[in-house]
C-alpha cells in the first residue's frame, strides 16, 4: 500500500514547538492545497509516463524511432508521427480541461477569507496566507482553514460548537471548550501581549486525539487534549465566533493526513487491451521473422535476374526492421482515437441525461472523467457513505406511541383524509411529515388519554437541551443533536412552545400542570413495545418517553447528592451515574416517539435494484452503529431476520477469536454469500486491517450480505475500499459526498461524488457525480452497461479489421517473394482507418444498445452480463483474431486464384499487381462494413449511414483517385485503374461472392448460438421483438424469470451456527438518539449556563455571520 506509506511516516514525525505571536520562529508547511493531477512543471513529464504505459503508444513510438533511420521505411519517416502526435495532442488537451477544473475547486477553497490577528490588528486574509501560530478569529457558519487550539469563545463556559461532518459523516455537533487559562484573552491588546510556547506532537491522521502543552510566561504549564482542538474544515454552528492558534497547517492538517495522492486510473478493458496489443506485437513479430525467413530461402534458391545469391546478417536485421514497419499497422494506431472520441460523446450523454436532472436544484449528472466509462458496467462492489448519500441530512418527526395509541399512521389512507387533514395545518409539520389529526382531536374532545397526551407533550418540550434564540419574532432552536431539533419543532407545531432558557428553569406557551398518577406499575407496557417495533422495522429513530413524580422534598434530597457527586475528584463520572440511578426510577410509561432520518428519494428501491444486479454494497460511515443499522433497515439493506455479525473487540487477540469462530461457524459458506450483515467499528477494524488477521475477516466480509464499517476515519475507509481491490480482483465503486469520502473515492476504481450539502469536495474528487443516489441506477444498468458493450465492440472490431487488411500484406509476400512490396497504394493504406473504415467503429462504440433501457431497468439481472466481462477477454479476442485470419485469407486468395491466368484489358494492356490490390481493397471495405452489421444489435439510421456510406466512400474515392494524376501529382500508378476494375467481369463477381463467403461462417455460427445456447440478453431481446408484434410479454416475462433463477441473488436458507456472543439474531427494537459524546463537559453544567432572556450582544467581538440553524 503505497499511498499509505507517507501517511504512516507522518504518523511518527517528532513533535513541533510553536511560538506564540513570534512568526519567523515558525517555519511549518504552507497553507494552500492541491487535488489536481498535474501542475505547470510537473504535467509534462507525468502526462508522457501515462500516454506511453499505453501499450499501443509506446509501440507507435518505437515505430516512429525506426522510421527515421534512413532507408529502412517502406511508407516514409513522419506517416506514423503524425498522427501519433495528433493523438497526444487530442488527450493532453482533454486532460489539461479536466485537470485545470481541479485547480480552480482548490482556488476557490485556498483563497477563502478568514480574519487573523497580524500587527496587532485583526486583518481579513486568505486561508492559503494563514501560518502556524496565527490567532484566528472564526464566526458562526464559517469552516475552519487549519487545526487550531481553542482559546476563547463567545459561549457560556467558553465552549463551542463544531460541524464534523465533512470529518466523520456525523450530523450531531460536537462540543469543544476552550482553555480556562485563556478564556477571558479577547481584546487586539490581550491577544498581541500573549507570550509563550506550544509544544504539541507531529502531524497525523488521528482525528480524536492531541498531545499538547501551553506554557505561558510565569505561569504553569496547561495541557491541551482534543476537546480543545479544532479541525481543519469543520463548520462553526451555534457560536457566534471563537478564537484559536493554529498548530498544522496544509497539508499537515488531519483532514489533509486522511487524504490520499489523486491516482492515475485506467478501466479494466484499457489494461485488457494493453495486453491484446501486446499479443498483436508478438504476432508481428512472428510474421516479420517468418518474412525474413521466407527471404533468405527465397534468396538462397535464387532466380537469375537477381545475379546473386548472397545473404549476410546485415540484410536479416535490416529486412526485420523493414517487416516490422511493414506490418505495423497490424496495430491499429486509430483504436487510440477512436476511443477518446467515442468515450468523449458517452459522457456527453450521461451529462446530457434528463432522468439524472435533479430539478429542485438544477443540478445535472457530470462526467468529470471520460477514460472509466466503461468500467460503469462492470461494478461488482459499492461502498456508500451514509450521511447525506443515502440520506438527505433532514431529521423529520414521523409518528409516536401515546398510552398505547399509535399517532401518524395516516400515509396510507384515502384523498378524503387528506383533505381533511389539510383544514388541520397546526398539526402539521413543516414537511407534512406528521398527518394524524386524531392526536389533537383526542385532546381537545376529552379523549381518556388526553391527560397522558398533554404530559407527552410537555415532557417532550421540557426536556432536552435545545437552546432558543429569538430573531425578531421568529424562534430559531440551537441543538448539538438534530434529533432534538426535530421534537422541539413537532411539538411547537402541536401548541407547545419552548421559549425560554434559563440556568434554572425553562418556559413554554403552554399548559404545563402534571397531574398526579395513582398507577403504581406503568400502563401500556405491551402496546408500546409492540409499538417500538413497528417503528423499528420501519427504520424510524424510536425514543420511549416515561416519567415519575417527585415531591419538592425528594428533589432537594437527590439535589445535594447530586452536587455532592459533581465535586468528588476521583471516579466523578460512577459517582454521578449512581446518582441518576437514584432518580431514574419508577417510571411511568407515556409512549414513544419515531423520528426518520429521512432517506433520499426512492433509495430502498435503488438498492433492492443493484442487489438483484449482483452488486455487493457495504455502507462505510463515521457515524454509530445504531445509526448504520437504523438506516440499513430504513433502506432494505438489512431485514429484521438476517442475523447480524457485531464485531466490537479492543484488542488484537479479541478481534482474531471473534473473526476465527465467525468464520468456523460459516464452515463451508465462507466465501459465498449468505444472508447475514456484518457490522464493524473503526477500533475492532485497526486490528482486524492487521495481516495476522486481515484475510480471515476479509473472508468474513465476503460472506456477509451486508457489511456496514461504522466510526471509520477517512483513512479507514480508503483501506477497506483497498483490501477488496486489492484481494478480490473485482472492480470497485465508491460514493460519497463530504470530504471525509474523498479517500475512498479516489481508491476504487470508480468514484462518485453527490452534489449534498457537504461541500464540493467529494465532487471535485471524483470520476461521476450526481445529485441523488438513486441515479447511481440509471448510471450503472443503463449507461454503465451500454457503455462497456459500446467500447468493447468498438475495440474490438478496430482489431478486426486492421487484422483483416494488413494480414493480407503476409499473404502477397508468399507471392512476391517476401520483397517487402505492398500490394496497395499507399495513401490508401493510410486513409483505411482514417476514412474508408473509421465510421462504423463509432456507430458501434456511440449507438449500440445490448436491449433498452426499459429492458435493462426492468431485469437488473442483464448487468451481469457485462459485469463478468464475458464479452471481452482473452477468448474472445482470440476468437475475433482467428475470425479475421480466415477472412484474409479467403479475401486474399479467391480474388488471387480468379486472376491467376492474368487477363487482358482493352487495347491489349495486361494488369498488375495494383490491378489485384484494388479488388482485394474493395472486398475488404465491403467485407468489415458489412461484419460490422452483422455485430450491430440496435440498428439505428447511423448505422446505416455508416454502413453504406462507408463503402460508398470508398467507391468515389477510388474513382476520383484514378484521375487525379498528373493534375495533382500523387499516385500515378493509380491512373486508370478505375476504368479497368469497373469493367471486369470478375470484379462484380468477387463483389457479391467474396463478402458473402467470408461472412456467412458467421452468420451461421450467430444463430446457433441465438437458438441452442441462449442467455438472458437474448431471452430479453426476443421479447422486445415480440413486443413489436404485439404477443403476450407476460410470457416472455416469466421465460426469462425462469431463465434467471440461477443468476438470483436471493440466497437458499443454509443452517449456521454462531456460538459466539458477537452475533445477534434477535429482532431490533429501536435505536438511540445521536447526541454529544464524550463532551468535555457534560450537558447539565452546559444548559446550566444559558440565559436566553439575557442580551448575547456583548458576547460579539465582530457581527457573526449567520449560518444555517434548525427553526
Amino acid at each position: 500500500m503505497g499511498w499509505q506509506k507517507s501517511l504512516q511516516g507522518s504518523e511518527v514525525s517528532k513533535a513541533r514547538t510553536i511560538y506564540l505571536n513570534e512568526p519567523l520562529k515558525n517555519n511549518f508547511c504552507k497553507n494552500s492545497i492541491s487535488t489536481a493531477k498535474y501542475n505547470m512543471w510537473s504535467f509534462l513529464p507525468r502526462y508522457l509516463y501515462l500516454q506511453f504505459s499505453k501499450a499501443a503508444n509506446a509501440f507507435f513510438l518505437f515505430i516512429t524511432i525506426l522510421q527515421q533511420i534512413p532507408d529502412v521505411s517502406p511508407t516514409g519517416k513522419y506517416t506514423t508521427l503524425l498522427p501519433l502526435m495528433i493523438i497526444l495532442t487530442i488527450s493532453g488537451i482533454k486532460e489539461i480541461v479536466e485537470d485545470y477544473k481541479r485547480h480552480i475547486a482548490d482556488k476557490l477553497v485556498n483563497t477563502k477569507d478568514i480574519i487573523v490577528l497580524r500587527e496587532n490588528v485583526w486583518k481579513i486574509i486568505m486561508w492559503k496566507e494563514v501560518i502556524v501560530g496565527d490567532i484566528v478569529k472564526a464566526s458562526n457558519g464559517q469552516f475552519l482553514p487549519a487545526d487550531m487550539v481553542l482559546i476563547s469563545s463567545s459561549e457560556p463556559q467558553v465552549t463551542c460548537y463544531v460541524a464534523t461532518s465533512n470529518l466523520d459523516g456525523e450530523t450531531n455537533l460536537k462540543l469543544r471548550q476552550a482553555l480556562l487559562e485563556t478564556a477571558q484573552m479577547q481584546t487586539e491588546r490581550q491577544l498581541s501581549s500573549l507570550s509563550g510556547k506550544i509544544e504539541c506532537e507531529g502531524p497525523n491522521r488521528h482525528f480524536n486525539t492531541f498531545i499538547g502543552t501551553l506554557y505561558l510566561n510565569d505561569e504553569s504549564p496547561v495541557p491541551i487534549g482534543p476537546d480543545q482542538v479544532l479541525l481543519r474544515g469543520t463548520q462553526l454552528k451555534n457560536t457566534q465566533w471563537v478564537l484559536g492558534i493554529v498548530v498544522y497547517t496544509g497539508f499537515e492538517t488531519k483532514f489533509m493526513q486522511n487524504s490520499i495522492k489523486s491516482p492515475l486510473k485506467k478501466s479494466r478493458v484499457e489494461k485488457v487491451t494493453n495486453v491484446q496489443i501486446l499479443v498483436l506485437f508478438v504476432l508481428l513479430l512472428a510474421m516479420s521473422l517468418v518474412s525474413c525467413v521466407g527471404a533468405i530461402l527465397w534468396n538462397v534458391e535464387g532466380t537469375w535476374y537477381f545475379g546473386t545469391k548472397d545473404y549476410s546478417s546485415h540484410s536479416l536485421g535490416f529486412d526485420l526492421l523493414v517487416f516490422i514497419i511493414l506490418y505495423h499497422n497490424l496495430i491499429p494506431i486509430s483504436l487510440l482515437v477512436t476511443l477518446e472520441i467515442v468515450k468523449y460523446v458517452q459522457a456527453m450523454f450521461i451529462n446530457w441525461d434528463e432522468d439524472m436532472h435533479y430539478k429542485e436544484n438544477n443540478i445535472y449528472a457530470i462526467a468529470r472523467t471520460s477514460n472509466l466509462n466503461e468500467e460503469l458496467g462492470q461494478v461488482k462492489y459499492l461502498f456508500s457513505d451514509k450521511t447525506g448519500t443515502l440520506t438527505c441530512n433532514i431529521m423529520k418527526f414521523k409518528k409516536c406511541s401515546i398510552a398505547g395509541i399509535i399517532y401518524g399512521n395516516q400515509s396510507d389512507k384515502s384523498d378524503i383524509d387528506t383533505k381533511k387533514l389539510s383544514l388541520s395545518p397546526s398539526v402539521l409539520t413543516e414537511s407534512y411529515e406528521f398527518n394524524d389529526p386524531t392526536l389533537l382531536q383526542n385532546f381537545e374532545n376529552g379523549h381518556p388519554t388526553k391527560d397522558y397526551i398533554k404530559e407527552f407533550l410537555t415532557l417532550l418540550c421540557v426536556c432536552h437541551t435545545v437552546i432558543p434564540e429569538r430573531d425578531e419574532d421568529k424562534i430559531i432552536y440551537q441543538a448539538s443533536s438534530p434529533d432534538e431539533a426535530a421534537l422541539v419543532k413537532w411539538v411547537k407545531k402541536l401548541g407547545f412552545v419552548f421559549t425560554t432558557r434559563t440556568p434554572t428553569s425553562v418556559t413554554i406557551e403552554a399548559d404545563t400542570v402534571i397531574y398526579e398518577r395513582l398507577s403504581e406499575d406503568s400502563l401500556f407496557m405491551k402496546e408500546t413495545l409492540t409499538h417500538l417495533e413497528h417503528f423499528a422495522k420501519g427504520g424510524l429513530r424510536t425514543l420511549c418517553v416515561a416519567y415519575t413524580d417527585l415531591t419538592e422534598e425528594e428533589y432537594q434530597q437527590w439535589l445535594t447528592e447530586y452536587k455532592k457527586a459533581s465535586s468528588v475528584i476521583q471516579d466523578r463520572m460512577q459517582s454521578l451515574e449512581e446518582c441518576y440511578d437514584k432518580i431514574e426510577k419508577k417510571f411511568l410509561l407515556l409512549g414513544a416517539t419515531a423520528i426518520e432520518d429521512r432517506l433520499q428519494a426512492r433509495v430502498p428501491e435503488t438498492i433492492v435494484t443493484l442487489l438483484k444486479a449482483n452488486i455487493r454494497i457495504w455502507v462505510l460511515t463515521g457515524d454509530k452503529q445504531e445509526t448504520a443499522i437504523n438506516i440499513a433497515y430504513s433502506c432494505k439493506l438489512i431485514s429484521a431476520q438476517m442475523p447480524r455479525i457485531r464485531l466490537n473487540t479492543h484488542s488484537l487477540e479479541a478481534t482474531q477469536q471473534a473473526v476465527t469462530q465467525n468464520c468456523e461457524a460459516l464452515g463451508t459458506l465462507i466465501g459465498k454469500e449468505n444472508d447475514l450483515a456484518l457490522i464493524i467499528d473503526g477500533e475492532t477494524l485497526k486490528y482486524a486491517l492487521n495481516f495476522e488477521v486481515e484475510r480471515s475477516f476479509l473472508n468474513l466480509a465476503l460472506s456477509c450480505r451486508a457489511v456496514l464499517c461504522c466510526r471509520l476515519s477517512p483513512l479507514q475507509k480508503a483501506e477497506i475500499v483497498y483490501l477488496v481491490k486489492k484481494h478480490v480482483g473485482a472492480i470497485t465503486l465508491a460514493i460519497g459526498d463530504g470530504a471525509n469520502d474523498v479517500g475512498m473515492i479516489q481508491m476504487a476504481h470508480v468514484g462518485v461524488g453527490i452534489s449534498g450539502n457537504e461541500g464540493m469536495q467529494a465532487t471535485n474528487n471524483s470520476d461521476y457525480s450526481i445529485a441523488q443516489f438513486s441515479y447511481l441506477e440509471k448510471l450503472l444498468l443503463v449507461h454503465g452497461a451500454w457503455n462497456y458493450f459500446r467500447v468493447t465492440k468498438c475495440i474490438l472490431y478496430c482489431f478486426y479489421k486492421n487484422v483483416v487488411l494488413y494480414i493480407i500484406e503476409l499473404w502477397f509476400a508468399f507471392v512476391n517473394g517476401f520483397s517487402g512490396q505492398i500490394i496497395f497504394e499507399h495513401w490508401c493504406i493510410s486513409l483505411y482507418n482514417v476514412i474508408f473504415t473509421s465510421l462504423p467503429p463509432f456507430t458501434l462504440g456511440i449507438f449500440e444498445q445490448c436491449c433498452s433501457q426499459k429492458s435493462l431497468l426492468t431485469y437488473p439481472q442483464l448487468y451481469t452480463v457485462s459485469q463478468t466481462g464475458k464479452t471481452f477477454n482473452t477468448k474472445v479476442f482470440w476468437f475475433q483474431c482467428i475470425n479475421a485470419l480466415v477472412h484474409s485469407f479467403i479475401l486474399f486468395w479467391m480474388p488471387m486464384k480468379m486472376l491467376e491466368h492474368d487477363m487482358v484489358l482493352q487495347g491489349g494492356h495486361t494488369t498488375d499487381y495494383l490491378f489485384l490490390g484494388n479488388f482485394i481493397y474493395t472486398y475488404v471495405v465491403v467485407t468489415v462494413c458489412l461484419k460490422a452489421g452483422l455485430d450491430t444489435l440496435s440498428w439505428t439510421k447511423f448505422s446505416h449511414l455508416a454502413i453504406w456510406g462507408s463503402i460508398i466512400i470508398w467507391m468515389v474515392f477510388f474513382a476520383i483517385y484514378s484521375f487525379v494524376w498528373p493534375t495533382i501529382p500523387v499516385a500515378p500508378e493509380m491512373t486508370g485503374q478505375v476504368n479497368m476494375i469497373l469493367v471486369c467481369p470478375y470484379f462484380w463477381l468477387g463483389f457479391l461472392i467474396v463478402p458473402i463467403v467470408c461472412l456467412i461462417l458467421n452468420l451461421i455460427w450467430k444463430s446457433i448460438k441465438n437458438t441452442c445456447n441462449r442467455t438472458l440478453l437474448e431471452e430479453v431481446r426476443e421479447m422486445e421483438s415480440n413486443r413489436v408484434q404485439e404477443l403476450n410479454p407476460t410470457m416472455f416475462k416469466m421465460r426469462v424469470e425462469a431463465k434467471n433463477v440461477q443468476m438470483s441473488l436471493a440466497s437458499q436458507p443454509h443452517k449456521i451456527v454462531f456460538r459466539h456472543e458477537s452475533v445477534d439474531q434477535s429482532t431490533p427494537y429501536g435505536y438511540a438518539f445521536s447526541q454529544v459524546e464524550q463532551a468535555v463537559i457534560t450537558q447539565e453544567e452546559l444548559i446550566c449556563s444559558y440565559d436566553t432572556t439575557k442580551s448575547q450582544g456583548c458576547k460579539s467581538l465582530n457581527k457573526a455571520s449567520s449560518g444555517p440553524n434548525y427553526e
